[in-house]
């Protein structure tokens, strides 16, 4: 019996076929990776920490425990005992020899201000994010709304919380501690952590930082988890593009939790295509709100998700400010990134995407916690949104005490509902969506809000036209001295006028919104 032929040099030398589960597998880290814009980053160890309670000490223990550099990001501090804890625990570092590098957001960070001199007199090197200029009267809508801190290239934390007393919440006042969601990450993540802190503090004017000190070997394999650093950049929408995608790959199920929910018509379709697809997808959202006209509007945009089958929880704490994601047992999302069009449109952003089994499954447990302590929000037999039970006979349940809501957030809640108006006003025009009752009275409001304008400028008219000139007036000015420097960098040649576009860029901030 004749033995098979040897195979040949050219068979020896083509690529084994790929399985259908690889090919697939590949697909789809491309699709993810075109999505976000980032790629993936294997062999990291990934640790949950909840709240202020376990954030804050081991953010602390990190800083303490820094031999070489620390990179912090913050779009608020405040002068609070929490922030100047932090503060003293950097200005201690950078007395001893650390190099380090703060960026704070100047509109999120104006309650904290008064502790960046004594940082700076301590060595630190503080940048305030994107302050205000005369030439660029919009640019305050663009915010760094970042939170995270990387310790000597060897961990890093990325979070939805703030350096802010708040999170830890006040007893005497009936007020729980926030509920928020951080990451530890250990291993080759954390250098894609330090280059979204560099690509930041550029844009934010500080020095350049061309060589971290005394920088290290690359970080050892720390773990057997995938991360993809998606650092969110105002246009860009790559954190946006990813959130839908998992939307439509989800196949059993999509847990989501979010501060300032406002989602746009695509993400909202999303959802409804998710749940009508057999897709378990539940919203977890604040149940308090400091703006409490905002209340009822909020809830109409509840609608839609809940006639497709989403089901929709409000949070009875005082305050719920995580932004997460679980899907199908496997991915999950944390980050800074609130689920509205200033976050994935207008701020800079940071976040994880973790494709791991155990730590989803690990957020899925907790998830879980989180809805015993939520109550859902149902439609009535007339089309009405309302919660399925009072808050209080839900807490007294559970065997606990209602807290007092959240007096916070204000901006965020602001935002949120300026865009539920918009919504609502746009399609009173345009007859593109059925409006609900809750939406009459904002309409009455509006109505009589305009009319009064209208008599106003009929009656006053300089009450308006004054108001609008300066208006006129500033944005004239601003283009004026944009287009002079431009101009000017144009006579002292092209290799000038890229770097006077790179210092307006670094200038501008290009980067409000919630915490």
């Amino acid at each position: 019996m004749s033995s098979p032929p040897a195979p040949s040099i050219v068979d020896a030398a083509l690529p084994r076929p790929e399985s259908v589960a690889d090919q697939d597998a590949r697909r789809w880290d491309h699709a993810f990776a075109r999505a976000a814009g980032a790629g993936p980053s294997d062999a990291n160890a990934v640790r949950m920490l909840l709240d202020a309670e376990e954030n804050f000490p081991a953010w602390l223990e990190a800083i303490a425990k820094a031999e070489r550099y620390i990179l912090f990001e913050s779009y608020l501090i405040l002068n609070d005992p929490r922030g100047r804890m932090f503060a003293d625990a950097l200005a201690a570092k950078a007395r001893a020899g650390v190099r380090v590098y703060a960026v704070f957001d100047w509109f999120g960070s104006l309650g904290g201000r008064a502790l960046w001199e004594p940082l700076r007199a301590a060595g630190v090197e503080v940048c305030a994010f994107n302050p205000p200029r005369i030439d660029s009267p919009l640019a305050w809508l663009t915010r760094d709304h970042r939170k995270s801190i990387v310790v000597d290239g060897e961990v890093g934390y990325v979070s939805g919380l703030c350096i802010d007393s708040a999170w830890e919440g006040d007893a005497a006042k009936r007020l729980e501690p926030w509920r928020d969601t951080g990451v530890e990450i250990r291993g080759p993540a954390v250098l894609e952590l330090e280059r979204a802190f560099i690509a930041i503090w550029d844009i934010c004017g500080g020095a350049p930082i061309r060589e971290l000190p005394t920088a290290p070997a690359p970080p050892q394999l720390a773990g057997n988890v995938r991360v993809r650093v998606v650092a969110g950049i105002p246009g860009i929408a790559g954190t946006y593009r990813l959130d839908l995608l998992v939307a439509s790959v989800a196949r059993r199920h999509l847990w989501l939790t979010d501060a300032y929910f406002v989602g746009t018509s695509a993400y909202t379709q999303a959802l409804r295509a998710a749940a009508s697809d057999g897709v378990d997808v539940r919203l977890l959202v604040p149940g308090a709100s400091d703006i409490p006209a905002l209340s009822p509007l909020s809830r109409a945009g509840y609608r839609p998700l809940l006639e497709a089958g989403v089901r929709v929880f409000e949070w009875n704490g005082t305050m719920l400010h995580a932004k997460t994601a679980v899907a199908d047992g496997a991915w999950a999302r944390v980050g800074s990134t609130n689920l509205n069009l200033a976050s994935w449109m207008s701020n800079y952003e940071l976040d994880v995407a973790i494709e791991d089994v155990a730590f989803a499954r690990t957020m899925a447990e907790q998830y879980e916690r989180d809805l015993a302590r939520a109550t859902e929000i149902v439609l009535t037999s007339r089309n009405r949104v309302r919660l399925s039970e009072p808050r209080a006979e839900v807490a007294k349940d559970a065997g606990e005490r209602v807290a007092r809501r959240a007096a916070s957030g204000s901006a965020g809640r602001a935002a949120a509902g300026a865009v539920s108006v918009g919504s609502a006003l746009g399609a009173a025009l345009t007859n593109r969506r059925a409006l609900g009752p809750a939406e009459a009275g904002l309409l009455g409001t509006m109505a009589l809000i305009v009319l009064g304008l209208v008599v106003v400028a009929a009656l006053w008219p300089r009450v308006i036209a004054w108001p609008l000139a300066i208006v006129g007036a500033w944005l004239a000015v601003s283009w004026l001295l944009k287009g002079w420097s431009l101009w000017r960098g144009g006579r002292r040649g092209p290799d000038v006028v890229a770097s006077s576009a790179s210092e307006s860029r670094a200038r501008s901030g290009n980067g409000g919104d919630q915490g």
